[in-house]
């Protein structure tokens, strides 16, 4: 009787477990750190945000990001997860952020759009017949309050960070960005960094591994994204160094 009973709190995503826990929101957020790893930084010049990519194969479009995401002219958005429940999120955010410029006509807030899709995110922790969002998202943006970059995660948490990773190798980039992060980098520095805690946290590194990098500057507040040509140049001499450690 007793394993039945465990049973029921590992399917049911509304029974919380003696000890408090959601099983299901566990196994989302577990789902989360086997993604591709992403991150995002704040700078005095504005937000970086930055996610590995891997090509399935040779036939796939290079040009097409299935991790980097625009919001609006000013937020982006990285995610770790499953993609496709990103891109639901994220589509949602798109539409939040075009309802609050009509209602209030402004510009909606990094903060506003993270709290709304992580309030759809905990709507999904406490119904039967819906399973929770497996994928976190890192909403980064320059708005009226300055440089932020917001998390939200499966249990819809919300949280506010200067510099941030998720995925797999978010362990090895939080070690990287507590060492050298400092709050008043330049935008170039913080790019470097990014790219620098993106090679160095990669488990393989070939021909199909690449990385998705977007700014979004406090002189223009427009959210831009690196060309493939800007970001080999980059990425080359500390792919090189990588390699040359291995």
């Amino acid at each position: 009787m007793a394993l039945g009973i465990a049973g029921a709190y590992d399917r049911a995503i509304t029974v919380f477990s003696p000890q408090g826990r959601l099983y299901q929101v566990e196994y989302a957020l577990e789902t989360v750190r086997s993604g591709s790893t992403a991150m995002a930084i704040v700078s005095r010049e504005g937000c970086v945000l930055a996610v590995e990519e891997r090509l399935h194969t040779k036939l796939q479009n290079m040009e097409y990001s299935w991790k980097l995401f625009q919001v609006d002219e000013h937020i982006g958005a990285v995610a770790a997860g499953l993609n496709s429940d990103a891109r639901v999120l994220v589509d949602n955010a798109r539409i939040r952020a075009q309802i609050l410029r009509l209602a209030y006509e402004e510009r909606p807030t990094v903060e506003a759009i993270t709290k709304y899709v992580g309030d759809i995110m905990q709507m999904y922790t406490q119904h039967a017949g819906v399973r929770p969002f497996g994928v976190a998202i890192l909403f980064g943006g320059v708005d009226d309050t300055g440089v932020r970059v917001f998390y939200t995660e499966p249990s819809g948490m919300v949280l506010e960070y200067d510099a941030w990773a998720i995925g797999r190798g978010a362990e090895k980039v939080k070690e990287i960005l507590e060492a050298e992060y400092r709050g008043d980098m330049s935008l170039e520095e913080a790019i470097n960094l990014a790219l620098k805690s993106l090679v160095e946290s990669a488990e393989k590194l070939d021909e199909n591994w690449t990385v998705r990098l977007a700014t979004i500057p406090v002189s223009t507040q427009r959210f831009e994204v690196a060309s493939f040509e800007e970001l080999k140049m980059r990425l080359e001499p500390l792919l090189k160094t990588r390699k040359g450690e291995s």
